[in-house]
């Protein structure tokens, strides 16, 4: 049966579950490499699976430096899915490498997600959706908007609201009593986050909150409100992966929809309208795995989880993650003169 390897740091149990899971089910066995960021959330399920009954050895965790972990498990044989969390740039070589020997493959790889927000939006609603996607987890999410592009009869008043919403936040310790906003990862996410503000800000955005590393310790990031983003600023082109919103401005809904398909990503998006024919038509017109229809919340396990471009191919969750650990198989038989026993 296939054997898979994975990646990722961001949301260590639910991430590797949901790989984890149709692949036992599928009856394959699994080599789970996780995170070195994040090993010790892989250890611990994998106990809680040899206390629930898993069979010995149907999985397995190694923890290390993936490259070399990496080079064993892409040359052996008996590694027949390859399954990858994490940036497109690694995805694309781990991808390739897969092709010889050949293997079969699933990813999800990085997102530059479009937020958009017509004039006949909900602004509560819409604005609660923001928040919701944007920082949830300090910004560190694949599926995380990316870019608000919002239409210009609503754009002053959307701005303010999000200001208004983000300047709430309180910045500390996970623990520590209403903190809301937590720290990133790393110093390398922190200087990327400073990195695409001061980008924004050198084209001319201008800063409505934030901006700056936050006093809760150097892996902290000030929640950020920028408008007036540029379009060619990194903030339009990169993953930040960190607590920016970065505002651009639109007219027309041709508009709106060539800003948010000007990405090489194609993992998520999010739209809001009241307009019912516009919803449907945005939303088909979106090359975007998933659409989140007046909400900021996708991701359910219910629904497949996936995108196109360059996030990825194959999907998690519902009956396609399923397939993605299953071989079809056709027989076509002929019997001659039935006969009994």
């Amino acid at each position: 049966m296939p054997e898979q390897a994975v990646f990722v740091w961001n949301f260590p149990a639910a991430m590797v579950t949901r790989k984890l899971a149709p692949a036992l089910a599928s009856g394959c066995t699994v080599i789970l490499k996780p995170s070195e960021l994040t090993p010790f959330t892989a250890l611990a399920l994998a106990l809680l699976g040899e206390e629930a009954g898993i069979p010995a050895g149907a999985l397995n965790v190694i923890c290390g430096a993936p490259a070399p972990i990496g080079e064993v498990l892409l040359a052996d044989l008996r590694v027949r899915k390859f399954t990858f969390t994490g940036s497109t740039n690694v995805g694309k070589r781990l991808a390739a490498r897969c092709m010889d020997p050949l293997k079969r493959v699933s990813l999800e790889l990085g997102g530059n997600a479009p937020f958009i927000v017509f004039h006949d939006a909900d602004l509560e609603k819409a604005v609660a959706g923001a928040v919701a996607s944007k920082f949830r987890n300090a910004g560190q999410t694949c599926v995380c908007a990316n870019r608000f592009v919002v239409q210009g009869k609503v754009y002053a008043e959307f701005s303010e609201r999000l200001a208004e919403a983000v300047r709430s936040f309180k910045v500390g310790d996970g623990f520590g009593e209403e903190v809301t906003q937590g720290p990133l990862i790393n110093d390398l996410a922190v200087d990327k986050v400073a990195r695409h503000v001061e980008d924004a800000r050198a084209r001319g955005a201008i800063l409505l909150f934030g901006g700056e590393r936050h006093a809760a310790g150097k892996q902290f990031f000030q929640p950020t409100v920028l408008t007036e983003v540029p379009r060619d600023a990194l903030l339009c082109s990169e993953e930040t992966f960190g607590p920016v919103a970065g505002l651009v401005r639109f007219e027309s809904e041709r508009e709106a929809i060539e800003l948010a398909n000007a990405s090489s990503a194609g993992l998520a998006s999010y739209l809001f309208t009241k307009d019912f024919d516009r919803a449907h038509r945005v939303s088909n017109a979106l090359d975007y795995g998933m659409v989140g229809l007046n909400t900021g919340l996708i991701s359910s396990e219910l629904a497949p989880f996936g995108g196109c471009k360059e996030s990825g191919i194959g999907r998690e969750g519902s009956k396609y993650g399923m397939a993605e650990f299953e071989e079809l198989k056709t027989i076509c038989a002929e019997f001659g003169e039935a006969t009994t026993p």
